[in-house]
């Protein structure tokens, strides 16, 4: 994490990068018990805390610069609340768990590239000079 106002963005896409990378690792996990008795899936919650520090009055700018990074800490969880319909208690949903996984693949990489493009927006103007 950097400590400047210049790369408030950049801190923000970074802890939203490093939510998806935590996902991607619990989808992956969840994958690999799909046959595993009495296993729950396992997520993240990220996204509820982001938008709550996006929220309210002013610009996007503003909301950035305000935005507390410690309040953006991804929290992992146990769906013990989905319903299995398999006799061994395991509520993994394989085909649910794929399509989560190549969703959770591409917002990281967007993630990733939008970080890059503030990368190379700062390299511009530094260079102009």
């Amino acid at each position: 994490m950097i400590n400047s106002n210049a790369y408030n963005y950049i801190n923000v896409l970074d802890k939203a990068a490093d939510a998806s990378w935590k996902r991607n690792e619990l989808i992956s996990n969840n994958i690999a018990n799909v046959d595993t008795p009495g296993y729950k899936r396992k997520d993240i919650q990220f996204q509820t805390y982001l938008m709550n520090e996006m929220t309210g009055n002013g610009s996007l700018d503003q909301k950035v610069a305000n935005t507390n990074l410690n309040s953006l800490e991804a929290s992992v969880y146990t769906d013990h609340v989905s319903l299995s319909y398999r006799l061994d208690g395991n509520n993994v949903d394989i085909d649910t768990e794929s399509a989560s996984l190549a969703e959770n693949q591409i917002r990281y990489y967007t993630l990733l590239d939008s970080m890059t493009q503030e990368f190379n927006r700062i390299k511009s103007v530094l260079s102009t000079n």
